[in-house]
């Protein structure tokens, strides 16, 4: 089977988790038909570097890619908004990377397309055009309900009225993309429920997001009670993450450090604010931008995830958990994975439930290091990469 995946940005360096995810597909599709073509697209935010690919990677996928700028321009989003456009896609498109598209489909045929996300899914006309290819998406999320909430949530009138014409732009666009592709791949079981009430007559099947398991090597060691290490990780020019991260520490570390005076908070990501800075007295630490995330996941004890708003599986989460950890997270946070409350994974919404899960662990009445291990086996159950790419193939070879 010939394979042609189309990225709203490049799988490496994977330096947050939509990479990751991407990435993984990747080398997913490339273990099981030798080889894929790959383009991508190029961004301020996330750059093409192909000094970050292996001489193997590149000879295996060919990877090409186009620059367009997507960075918010004012009058770009009053003209989408007077067309009744969504700005969020429109972005994303660019009349280089068509170009390419036609240059590649003109010269090789093949039997998938695979487009990353609903911002690839702009050059579905182009490759109607110029192949008779099958076209899957790979849903990551469902983006027109990260804004429906970020409006219900907002306290601004003006960008509580905005984020719901945002979010009733991406609907409209949704459901006209789910009558022009073959099927869609979605992350989680939630996201094929929500895309089967959109379009039950589509081909939709759950491919979670993987792992290589052997990648993951966690130890079973455990620190003092009263000396935890709690820690948390993400990208912070990404709105959820910068928000999580004003509300953990400005509210629910002050109320933990109070009953815990020995504990720490590190934290770490790519695009720190000036306003988060190092706290000895509330012995909060900031790493900034770690060159090895796994590393830094690894020397720490408990990952907390306080999101409020997006989308998607939390990759960070996944790959705490397959490092042993024990994990406090939104419901929000834990979206997608079959958790257990309180066997596999810690959930708290509100700052006292922060609160109450620390001091459990911290008397020992939450087990630190059973949770960690069961959320070591979820992992293995359910985000193997091996078996999730059999399941991918399988349903590939079910659209073609």
């Amino acid at each position: 089977m010939k394979v042609l995946q189309i990225c709203h940005k490049p799988p490496i360096p994977t330096i947050d988790g939509g990479c990751i995810a991407i990435n993984n597909i990747s080398k997913s599709l490339i273990d099981e038909f030798g080889s894929i073509k790959i383009l991508t697209l190029n961004t301020h935010k996330h750059p093409f570097k192909i000094i970050s690919f292996s001489n193997a990677y590149l000879k295996k996928t060919t990877i090409e890619s186009s620059y367009v700028d997507t960075r918010f321009k004012v009058g770009d989003a009053i003209l989408s908004l007077l067309k009744n456009n969504s700005y969020n896609v429109s972005r994303f498109y660019s009349t280089e990377f068509k170009k390419l598209i036609i240059k590649t489909l003109k010269s090789n045929t093949y039997d998938i397309v695979v487009l990353e996300s609903l911002f690839s899914c702009g050059y579905i006309k182009t490759i109607k055009d110029y192949s008779t290819s099958k076209i899957i998406l790979r849903s990551h999320n469902i983006e027109h309900k990260i804004w429906d909430k970020n409006s219900m949530k907002s306290l601004n009138p003006f960008k509580k009225v905005y984020f719901k014409i945002l979010s009733n732009q991406l609907k409209k666009y949704e459901l006209e993309i789910l009558k022009k592709i073959d099927g869609v791949a979605c992350i989680s079981d939630n996201y094929k429920n929500e895309f089967e009430r959109l379009n039950s007559n589509l081909n939709i099947e759950t491919i979670p997001f993987g792992i290589n398991i052997k990648n993951y090597r966690f130890k079973d060691k455990i620190r003092d009670n009263q000396k935890l290490k709690f820690f948390h990780i993400g990208a912070m020019d990404w709105l959820p993450n910068s928000e999580a991260a004003k509300w953990l520490i400005n509210k629910i570390w002050p109320r933990i450090h109070k009953k815990i005076p020995n504990a720490e908070l590190h934290l770490a990501g790519k695009n720190m604010p000036d306003w988060i800075n190092s706290n000895q007295k509330l012995n909060i630490y900031n790493h900034k931008e770690v060159k090895d995330s796994l590393k830094f996941i690894s020397e720490y004890d408990i990952m907390l995830v306080p999101v409020l708003s997006g989308s998607g599986i939390r990759v960070k989460i996944i790959e705490g958990m397959a490092l042993g950890k024990a994990i406090i997270s939104t419901s929000l946070g834990a979206e997608g994975i079959d958790y257990k409350k309180d066997e596999n994974l810690m959930i708290a919404n509100s700052v006292e439930e922060f609160y109450e899960n620390a001091k459990k662990i911290s008397s020992g009445n939450l087990n630190q290091k059973k949770i960690g291990i069961n959320a070591r086996k979820l992992v293995e159950k359910n985000h193997n990469q091996k078996k999730i790419s059999k399941k991918l193939v399988s349903f590939l070879e079910s659209v073609t």
